[in-house]
Formats: C-alpha cells, sequence, structure tokens
C-alpha cells in the first residue's frame, strides 16, 4: 500500500465531479486500500478519492475511535437515496482544507447505496458521525467541499487564506 499525497484547497481539482466506476477489479481495490493508508496517515475518518487527484466515484471511510479496532469501509459509487427532515450539527474538518473546523447543519440520517469491494450492491442506514462523514465524502465526488455549507463571508475568508498559502509555497 502507498500513502498518496493530498489535494489541498484551492486546487480546482477538488471542484472536479467524480466519473462512475465501471467495474470492481484488483487495481481498483489496490486504490481503495492506498487511500485507506493515506486517510490512516493523515489522520482522518473519510477520504474521497479525488482528495488525492482521481476523479472516481469511491471513498473510504472509518469512524473507530482511538484505540478501537479499525473498520475499514469501502464504498464504490455511493448515492444518498434517502435522508431524514432531522438536523444533526457536527464539527467537520477536512484533510483538503487543513487545520480549519467548522459547524455544518446535515441531515441526522441517510441511506446510503453503493457497490462494496466485492463488486455487489448493498444500502447502508447511518446515523450520527457515518452520517455526516458519508455526507461530507460523497460531496466531495460532487465538487462539493463542507465550506459550501458555511456562510459566504466564513468561506471566502478560509479560501483566500488557503490560496494565500499555496502561493507563498509555489515562490
Amino acid at each position: 500500500m502507498t500513502i498518496k499525497p493530498l489535494i489541498i484547497l484551492p486546487d480546482p481539482i477538488l471542484r472536479q465531479v467524480s466519473k462512475p466506476i465501471e467495474r470492481v477489479d484488483a487495481e481498483l481495490l489496490r486504490l481503495a486500500d492506498d487511500m485507506l493508508e493515506t486517510m490512516y496517515d493523515a489522520p482522518g475518518i473519510g477520504l474521497a478519492a479525488i482528495q488525492i487527484g482521481v476523479p472516481r466515484r469511491l471513498l473510504v471511510v472509518d469512524i473507530a475511535r482511538e484505540g478501537e479496532e479499525k473498520q475499514p469501509q469501502v464504498f464504490i459509487n455511493p448515492e444518498i437515496v434517502k435522508s431524514s427532515d432531522d438536523i444533526s450539527v457536527y464539527e467537520e474538518g477536512c484533510l483538503s482544507i487543513p487545520e480549519y473546523y467548522a459547524e455544518v447543519e446535515r441531515p441526522a440520517t441517510v441511506s446510503v447505496k453503493h457497490l462494496g469491494r466485492d463488486g455487489k450492491e448493498y444500502v447502508v442506514e447511518a446515523d450520527g458521525l457515518l452520517a455526516t462523514c458519508l455526507q461530507h465524502e460523497i460531496d466531495h465526488l460532487n465538487g462539493v467541499l463542507f465550506i459550501d455549507h458555511i456562510s459566504r463571508l466564513k468561506r471566502e475568508m478560509v479560501i483566500k487564506k488557503f490560496t494565500k498559502a499555496a502561493k507563498s509555497k509555489a515562490v
């Protein structure tokens, strides 16, 4: 497994809409394993393929707490098929927007249809942190960032900060 470099805001790749995956094969499973390794190294609880520069509809999550056994999950072509009217608020962060956190409102529960590592279709009923994480990562597949869910003023400040940091690194 290989740790991949993360794409960081303001890179325009993060705004790309990811393409559906045609088939589950050894190459795709290797990519999923690399993504898990990258996510654990970061450390994070979710990672979409676009965050390592691969515009394919693939994400990985593991919401196990520190000290608990790892529970890696792979979602191929994930799609939210149902979401609750109830809202939950979590302080979210993102590996592509390091060290920035903001409270985001999202549906409290979601049903997510996806293919598993075996290529079979599954539906996961998620609530709590898993529901938030899945919605956050599926947003990535659609070119949406968690900062798109906060006020325009805060979002513009964050983008400005990361654009300035990117320019100073390029010099």
